[in-house]
């Protein structure tokens, strides 16, 4: 326990010198090639070329190719098509001569594997702004959607809020069909395997139901009649989106995710708005305060996560500094109230976003960024109710009973949350051509849902437990055959039943209730002989769950945090995991992993929490510390 002990001090002082002054923090939040090539690409869609910022991108996507040639969608994954086509077209624009071996390595895998030709939508709408593609490789989304009801199948109110955000200013960057400056007037169709203008069918599937069959029927009886749309209806449109976009610009951009703030910069600059226009230059510089830069290198986050960190963060500070072998308890209690005020003011109580739509319920969510008002999240929000109820009850009191408030109107219907949304699940529409990703919805999942209940029976109210049995009733219906629960936020099958069994135990289920023990069993089954855990990205994809070839120190977090709140805090499983995080913390009381560790859309596109490393095994070891020494053995809060 001395080593555990040593570990908690050297991980606790690292974490206490990251806090910014304000008393939050935040920790870098990486992507794949996708979002340093497209910020590239779209400098030279605008001609607002930063050489500097542009040749230490160029350094970043040289770095991660992969061996395979093109670009993967995390740390060490398999070639992708859609990335490796945005990286070789981003390069190649900052003058990387194609003849050179990485640009050549590059090409040749991209046509072995189809072509350009084979790129996802979004990557084909770049394309097609370049004028490599004709338009008519983008599948026909009328801006006139944008006049739709919600009662209307294809309204962009059935869509989750990233997808509403990002279709928006894309559907105008579509009508008036757009055109990038391209001052260097780049090509990339080497990259076609048959030339563009002779190819007939681009929606060319695979599909995924008879839906996407009918729909792709649907995308060809429109596209003949779409040119000839009345044009006052169609200066309607355009106004309805703007109408929708503006009220949601903040400094952190339109829905403060990547794609959304990009589309919305090229929407202004195709309708013939100055940079200089307020709107434009906030939209702009909303992007430019996502690059990261480390030496030679720069790239750019898909979004900033200073919520979530900090409230992970608080969590593993609060667990560190209590029990009956605290460290540094008072440092850390002044520590916490800064971070809990600065939390407190960012507490969204007088906007009612797009989440409004569908439930009575006032605000009193969390944004995962510093600015976003009209998109609170519920995962956020249960997990700052869960700091603050822990921080300090009384002086918390009000804020935590708003985000109690709000995330109680946020329950689907059958017992579930989604992370931005109420019964977002018209599954139909994820079947759209447009909708190639399979993402377009924001249903209620295992892991969001465990997190909302694991804060309200941390307050343990009376009057909720109707809610929380309905939420508990759920998981169980989600437990997959082996044990384990699907992870959508975090990598994956290890994150999803982590956030299970913890909200399994808060909610008060026997430890020897079934499902608790299969879970138990099949975390078990998937440690691995150095006694940690680890998961691929690729399980996502149909790799085998709970499975890698090295263990990481996030994920090994997981799965001994998940054991302890099933009751196995004395298992040779968790003792063993715990000397597999006490021997891979370096010197400097960090951890180190590479591979990516969450996700923003399976198959898609992935993330790296730079600070998940550091923090939750924090928290693991702080834990088992704290129950060794405690009556009960038994996990007391939510998380």
């Amino acid at each position: 326990m001395n080593q555990v002990q040593s570990a908690i001090k050297s991980a606790h002082s690292v974490l206490t010198q990251k806090q910014k002054k304000d008393g939050h923090w935040v920790f870098e939040l990486e992507a794949d090639a996708t979002i340093p090539a497209e910020f590239i690409l779209l400098e030279h869609f605008l001609d607002r070329i930063d050489e500097d910022v542009e040749q230490r991108m160029g350094v970043y996507l040289r770095r991660i190719q992969g061996k395979h040639g093109g670009w993967p969608l995390y740390h060490d994954g398999a070639f992708d098509i859609s990335a490796s086509v945005k990286a070789y077209f981003a390069l190649k624009a900052i003058g990387d001569d194609v003849d050179a071996p990485h640009m050549r390595r590059a090409r040749e895998a991209i046509l072995a594997h189809g072509g350009a030709e084979r790129s996802n939508v979004f990557t084909r709408f770049q394309m097609a702004v370049f004028g490599q593609v004709p338009w008519r490789a983008t599948p026909v989304m009328p801006i006139e959607l944008v006049l739709m009801p919600r009662a209307g199948f294809f309204s962009i109110w059935n869509m989750s809020y990233w997808s509403r955000t990002v279709v928006t200013p894309l559907l105008v960057v579509r009508a008036v069909e757009a055109r990038a400056v391209n001052p260097r007037n780049i090509s990339i169709q080497e990259l076609f395997v048959t030339p563009p203008e002779k190819i007939r069918d681009w929606n060319h599937g695979p599909f995924r139901s008879v839906w996407g069959r009918l729909f792709t029927g649907i995308d060809k009886v429109i596209r003949p009649i779409e040119p000839f749309m009345p044009a006052k209806l169609r200066k309607k449109a355009i106004q309805a989106a703007l109408d929708f976009i503006e009220p949601r610009l903040s400094d952190g951009g339109l829905g403060a995710i990547y794609p959304a703030m990009a589309n919305v910069v090229m929407m202004y600059r195709a309708l013939g708005v100055s940079d200089d226009d307020p709107r434009a230059r906030q939209a702009w510089q909303a992007l430019l305060d996502l690059i990261v830069t480390h030496g030679a290198e720069s790239y750019c986050q898909p979004c900033v996560s200073p919520v979530w960190d900090t409230a992970l963060t608080g969590l593993a500070m609060v667990e560190a500094s209590t029990g009956s072998r605290p460290t540094a308890p008072e440092a850390t209690r002044d520590m916490l109230g800064k971070t809990a005020a600065w939390l407190r003011e960012r507490q969204i109580l007088d906007v009612k976003g797009d989440w409004a739509m569908n439930t009575k319920a006032r605000p009193g969510g969390w944004a995962f960024q510093y600015d976003n008002d009209y998109y609170p999240d519920v995962d956020d929000t249960a997990v700052v109710g869960m700091l603050l109820h822990r921080e300090d009850p009384k002086a918390n009191k009000e804020a935590i009973a708003r985000a109690r408030e709000w995330i109680i109107g946020m329950q689907s219907s059958n017992g579930g949350w989604g992370a931005f949304d109420v019964d977002n699940n018209l599954d139909a529409l994820n079947h759209i051509p447009f909708a190639d990703h399979g993402a377009l919805l924001d249903p209620p999942t295992a892991d969001v849902s465990a997190r909302c209940i694991s804060f309200l029976s941390q307050l343990a109210l009376p009057e909720d437990r109707d809610i929380i049995d309905r939420g508990v009733a759920y998981l169980l219906q989600e437990q997959e055959k082996d044990g384990s629960w699907f992870g959508r936020w975090g990598t994956n099958y290890i994150y999803g039943t982590w956030s299970v069994l913890c909200a399994l135990n808060a909610a008060g289920l026997d430890h020897d209730h079934p499902a608790m023990r299969r879970a138990v069993s099949w975390l078990e089954s998937v440690q691995r002989e150095d006694g940690g855990w680890g998961e691929d990205c690729a399980t996502f994809e149909g790799a085998p769950p709970g499975q890698y070839h090295e263990s990481l120190p996030s994920q090994t977090a997981w799965a001994t945090l998940a054991l302890m709140a099933a009751g196995r805090k004395d298992s040779p499983a968790v003792a063993r995991g715990m000397a597999f995080l006490v021997a891979a913390q370096g010197e400097d009381g960090e951890w180190q992993e590479k591979p990516f560790n969450a996700v923003g859309f399976p198959k898609v596109f992935y993330l790296r929490y730079h600070g998940y490393r550091q923090f939750f095994p924090l928290m693991a070891l702080s834990r088992y510390r704290n129950l060794a020494a405690s009556n009960s053995g038994k996990v007391e809060y939510g998380f």
